[in-house]
């Protein structure tokens, strides 16, 4: 079971190295599995470091139900993929089953679901994480619980309106013990975000909808986000969270990164290969 951290000397180059750690390790599953949508999980990579070894989220993963846990909402289920490292790492699973991602067989597939021990709900069809984070959220605080709850969506993600129902409810209702991380990566499936359907200012929505909003400039810091997660702690009481994190799809891989299609792209084996090699 994890208990909070204070980010004292070390902590964050403990963190630091990690995320570095599950970039690599993103990269050779990867490799091995070619239909995994590796672009979209390269760009989360420091959000779920800095949630899951930065002390701020409570979880057994000896009993990944545990009454006790908060939530994690993974919302972009697709961008995930550097999730199954860092949950073998915890201890959620085997680190051989790593190996065996998308293979007959296995539980680890391109688009997770509840099957894989750390995850609390189905992942594929976007749009509907925020909602059900904040009626997880709702539910808690009618219990009087005081566990917070999570989610962690893809900016294209929130050109589903599904998304701004549950961000109308968050508001009304006061939910101060959500947070909501947005994956800022500027690209969706089709192109460029803002192309498509530009959300110009998310920090002005989210703060006309009741929320307390924050913008993380450099998402692949650990420093900034975890930053970014105390002061939601310390200034939101009586509003939910939202922190707009600025990421690149793709980070770290020539010719992938930024890319307009990189969603749907795959790495040669050689180029991983070479870029594990480098690091």
């Amino acid at each position: 079971m994890m208990n909070m951290l204070q980010f004292e000397a070390g902590v964050l180059e403990k963190l630091n190295a990690k995320a570095h750690w599950v970039w690599r390790e993103t990269l050779k599953i990867h490799r091995q599995s070619q239909e995994t949508r590796v672009a979209s999980s390269l760009s989360a990579v420091e959000i779920f470091v800095t949630l899951y070894y930065g002390g701020f989220l409570r979880f057994d993963p000896a009993n990944p139900l545990w009454e006790l846990r908060d939530r994690c909402i993974i919302s972009k289920g697709h961008g995930s993929l550097c999730m199954y490292p860092i949950l073998a790492d915890l201890g959620y699973f085997s680190v051989t089953e790593l190996e065996k991602v998308c293979k007959e067989g296995s539980f680890l597939g391109g688009i997770p679901d509840p099957v894989i021990p750390g995850y609390e709900t189905i992942n594929g069809s976007l749009g509907h994480g925020a909602g059900v984070g904040a009626g997880m959220a709702l539910g808690l605080k009618r219990k009087g619980r005081n566990q917070s709850v999570y989610v962690v969506t893809g900016d294209g993600e929130l050109h589903e309106g599904s998304n701004w129902e549950a961000f109308m409810f968050a508001g009304q209702h006061r939910l101060d013990n959500l947070t909501v991380l947005v994956d800022n990566n500027h690209i969706s499936m089709l192109g460029p975000t803002d192309e498509i359907i530009s959300h110009r200012s998310l920090i002005r929505k989210f703060d006309a909808f009741g929320w307390f909003a924050i913008e993380v400039a450099d998402g692949h810091s650990v420093a900034a986000i975890a930053k970014a997660l105390q002061d939601c702690r310390r200034e939101a009481s009586g509003k939910p969270s939202a922190i707009i994190v600025n990421t690149r799809k793709g980070n770290g891989v020539p010719g992938l990164q930024d890319a307009p299609l990189s969603h749907v792209a795959a790495i040669k084996p050689d180029l991983i290969d070479q870029l594990i090699g480098e690091r």
